[in-house]
């Protein structure tokens, strides 16, 4: 049997559980994000995504990692405070979680084994390499491009638009 996006389940900011089966037939863009990191001001333009197009059946999933430069130290409940006072987002975030290493989330292996690391050096493992890397997955499930953290979500629009 191949897995898809809708066979993982994690556990949203408040710990109420989650089952990505439930955003079947919407394009979704998974981001693992943090509140303290120089790219932090991508939840702008990820809100402005959601709000754009969540109508049209997009959702945006973010996923707070503490792994890069230890940017995200707060508890889920500190993270959804900031995240809604400084940047007013209303997508679903998720509690802290970890996306590389042994202890890698299983939907996090997952997008990495779907969507390899395409950036310099080539032969760079597929691990990711920093906060704000996105994934894009189509209605089906199907996990269909990784951007890289330094791309902005105007940068992706298109890519996104193609899918709804």
């Amino acid at each position: 049997m191949n897995l898809t996006i809708y066979d993982f389940k994690s556990r949203l900011l408040n710990g109420q559980p989650a089952d990505l089966a439930s955003y079947r037939g919407k394009v979704l863009l998974i981001v693992n994000t943090a509140s303290q990191c120089g790219l932090t001001p991508q939840y702008e333009g990820l809100q402005k995504l959601y709000e754009t197009y969540r109508d049209q059946g997009l959702e945006i999933l973010g996923f707070p990692c503490n792994q890069f430069g230890e940017q995200e130290p707060g508890t889920n409940e500190e993270v959804g405070h900031f995240c809604r006072l400084n940047y007013g987002v209303t997508f679903p975030m998720f509690e802290k979680t970890v996306v590389n290493g042994p202890d890698a989330h299983p939907l996090f292996r997952f997008l990495k084994e779907q969507a390899p690391y395409q950036g310099e050096p080539a032969d760079a493992d597929d691990e990711i390499k920093w906060n704000f890397t996105k994934f894009l997955v189509n209605r089906d499930g199907d996990v269909v491009g990784r951007f890289e953290p330094k791309t902005t979500p105007a940068e992706i629009e298109p890519a996104v638009q193609a899918l709804l």
